[in-house]
Order: C-alpha cells, then structure tokens, then sequence
C-alpha cells in the first residue's frame, strides 16, 4: 500500500515539473529564450540567473528522487549556493525587482529565505538517501515555487 502511494506522488511531482516549471521559471518574461541569449539576461538580473539554475536543479533532484539516489539529488543541490544571496544583494541595489506585488519585497525575501532553508533539508536527506524524506520536501518546494509565481510574477 505505501509503496503504491509513493509511486502516485512520484508520478504526480514528475508531472508537475515537466509541464509546470518550464513555464513558470523561463516563461512569458523570457519569450524565444535560448541557451546563446541567456548570459547577458544573468548578468542583468541575478533573479533570472536563480530562475534558470533552479530549473535545472528540479530536473535533476526529480530524477535522482525516483531512481533513490540521494547523491544525485546532493550534487545536483550544490548549484544553488550563493544563487539566494545574490538575488537579495540584486534586490539591494535595484538590480532585481518582483514584477509583481513590489511592495511586498519583504514577503518576497522571507519566502525566498524559507524556500532556500527547504533546499538544504532536501541536501540533508538526500545525504542521508531518505526517498521518503526527499519525495516530501521535493513536493513542498515545488508547492513553493507555484505559490510564489502566483504572488510575485505576472
């Protein structure tokens, strides 16, 4: 019985990321985006440069969660560091601005800070290869992102 409830969740979080985060991390800001377009746009935008990583991070950490490999799901991780400090020192210096709901940057920092606190009990597990723990925290950061581009993106 668990294990068929685990594979409907796994199955749900896979569905989730191939249809939802394309869209929602690259999307309607970025149209025609491409690999040879995207360093400039980082350099401008700090936020975007963390929008983009963390795409590929997702594609990687849900393979790594359905095939149990926690070390992938580690390394994969390791992208992230220092993407959440730059986006707040980008915020700082009017480099990065929420398209949506400015006024409520610092709800935008706090979710961003919780968010990033989530990745590294996502590490945490996936160093101690729990699936459990990984599926759980993979589907509540992917809930994060969703609620979040409600918020703050057009």
């Amino acid at each position: 019985m668990k294990s068929s409830v685990f594979k409907i969740e796994f199955s749900l979080i896979v569905v989730i990321a191939l249809m939802v985060l394309p869209t929602l991390l690259c999307g309607q800001e970025r149209p025609g985006h491409d690999a040879a377009t995207a360093p400039a746009v980082h350099d401008e935008n700090p936020l975007i440069e963390e929008m983009t990583k963390l795409d590929a991070v997702f594609r990687e950490v849900v393979s790594g969660v359905s095939l149990g490999d926690g070390a992938r799901v580690h390394k994969a991780l390791d992208a992230m560091h220092g993407t959440m400090e730059k986006t707040h020192e980008g915020m700082h210096h009017g480099t990065v601005k929420v398209p949506k709901n400015a006024a409520r940057v610092k709800e935008f920092v706090d979710l961003d800070k919780q968010f990033h606190a989530r990745l590294e009990s996502l590490s945490a597990a996936a160093h101690r290869n729990d699936q459990q723990a990984m599926l759980k925290l993979t589907k509540d950061l992917l809930d994060g992102c969703v609620q979040c581009h409600r918020t703050f993106r057009n």
